[in-house]
């Protein structure tokens, strides 16, 4: 599945800790084009998070709107954005979610479990996703057996495995050296330019956020 569009409005995001009242977000208006990689570059604290769960489906906004695609994310019920979350966005975090007893191939093959997909297409997709990451020779490989920038892109791999159109990715380098940190945000551009996926990045590294062609 080719990429989707993302339109996010007047978007206002209020968190209320005891008495005091934190604005997240203040009225923020953004558009990412179908197919588009973009890199939001701020300091912690800026509300870069914020902004990705909302566009996930992972958290709701105090006001404003957020389309992707044809969906209106705030308009979907709990089982509703359960469902777009699965299909239509692929998550990648800091801190990579990997399933410490599976394999590569295990935690790429995840996802699509979850999805209800046969097992010989999961066992086609992932070998089809390990060969667009460069892991096919690490498959069996447990994360503890693998480098950081190798676990990054096994990452990569489990948020295009159910084909999700857009691709969040928060903070990919945080953990990661400049030689790796290079390597992963090559792999996100490639996989925007030869699959078509809109992919938003966020991260506070200027120096990590250079990618080629």
């Amino acid at each position: 599945m080719k990429g989707a569009e993302i339109v996010v409005k007047d978007l206002i995001k209020v968190y209320h800790l005891g008495k005091v009242e934190v604005q997240a977000l203040r009225g923020l208006s953004m558009s990412v084009k179908e197919g588009e990689i973009i890199s939001i570059i701020g300091p912690s604290g800026s509300g870069k998070t914020t902004l990705l769960n909302i566009v996930g489906g992972l958290d709701q906004a105090t006001a404003g709107t957020v389309t992707v695609g044809d969906t209106q994310v705030a308009a979907l019920s709990t089982s509703q954005l359960i469902d777009y979350r699965r299909r239509t966005v692929g998550h990648i975090f800091q801190t990579l979610n990997l399933i410490p007893t599976m394999t590569a191939s295990e935690n790429i093959e995840l996802p699509m479990i979850a999805m209800g997909t046969s097992r010989s297409q999961r066992n086609e997709r992932t070998k089809e996703l390990l060969e667009v990451v460069g892991l096919t020779a690490r498959a069996s490989h447990k994360p503890d057996e693998l480098s950081g920038g190798e676990q990054q892109r096994v990452a990569i791999a489990a948020a295009l495995a159910n084909d999700a159109p857009v691709i969040l990715a928060d903070e990919p380098t945080g953990e990661l050296d400049t030689v790796n940190a290079k390597v992963v945000v090559d792999y996100l551009a490639k996989v925007s330019r030869d699959l078509g996926k809109t992919i938003v990045m966020v991260t506070q590294k200027v120096d990590s956020v250079t990618w080629e062609g």
